[in-house]
């Protein structure tokens, strides 16, 4: 099983003078899931080397157990500060792809050409994919092969207008992810702010909060394992 976790390379939030980048909870949380589970992760960004951390995710309210263990961890943190250029990888050399928040995607990966490109590969290449708290502001611009939004009609959650307006970043992001999933005819639907919260619709899993992280990537390991028994029931 080979998981490739899109991180990304923006870092700065909007012309606030303040950081960005992804957010560590919702690396660590899947990182850990995925390689407790026997896979191999390959982390990947689009400019690749080392991505900006959020620096407001590492303050001691928001760290986790699995927090502290990534950053005590030799191997992920060399993973994390030679992550592979976006524009390099294959689809077809993944199982499945899993996507972190912070608000630094809503800048790069949302706009991104081979974001894109991967997001739609996987979802026609019958692969699940699954976006945790601003990434599936990702999803924007990918579409089905006849053009449609791949959200169109589609179960899907993201972090919430309500939660953007308590970190007071309404007016600085360039869009709100759940306004942009509901104009693209997505059949969003939350939680209250910041409680766990996934949207399974077929392949295509999508968590609410930070907090969701986790259960996304347990979400994502259940459809790998019940895709591989398919496979292994039709050999």
């Amino acid at each position: 099983m080979k998981i490739l976790i899109v991180l990304t390379s923006h870092g700065e939030l909007g012309t606030t003078g303040r950081k960005t980048g992804f957010w560590l909870e919702e690396l660590a949380a899947p990182y850990y899931r995925f390689k407790d589970a026997g896979a191999e992760v390959v982390l990947a960004s689009p400019k690749g080397g080392r991505p900006p951390l959020d620096p407001k995710s590492n303050e001691p309210t928001f760290q986790t157990d699995e927090t502290h263990r990534f950053e005590a961890d030799p191997e992920a943190m060399a993973a994390l500060a030679h992550t592979v250029r976006l524009d390099s990888v294959s689809a077809d050399d993944f199982d499945t792809v899993f996507y972190p928040g912070g608000h630094g995607p809503l800048w790069d990966l949302a706009e991104d050409p081979a974001s894109v490109r991967l997001i739609e590969t996987v979802q026609r290449a019958g692969k699940p994919l699954a976006l945790v708290c601003h990434a599936p502001g990702t999803l924007r611009h990918a579409t089905n092969s006849d053009g449609t939004p791949l959200v169109r009609g589609r179960k899907v959650t993201g972090f919430t207008n309500g939660e953007e307006a308590a970190v007071g970043l309404t007016g600085i992001v360039p869009f709100l992810v759940e306004d942009e999933l509901k104009r693209l005819g997505a059949d969003y639907s939350k939680t209250d702010d910041w409680q766990p919260y996934v949207v399974v619709d077929g392949l295509l899993i999508t968590g609410q909060s930070p907090a969701s992280s986790g259960p996304a990537a347990d979400a994502l390991l259940t459809l790998l394992t019940l895709r591989t028994q398919v496979d292994e029931a039709r050999a």
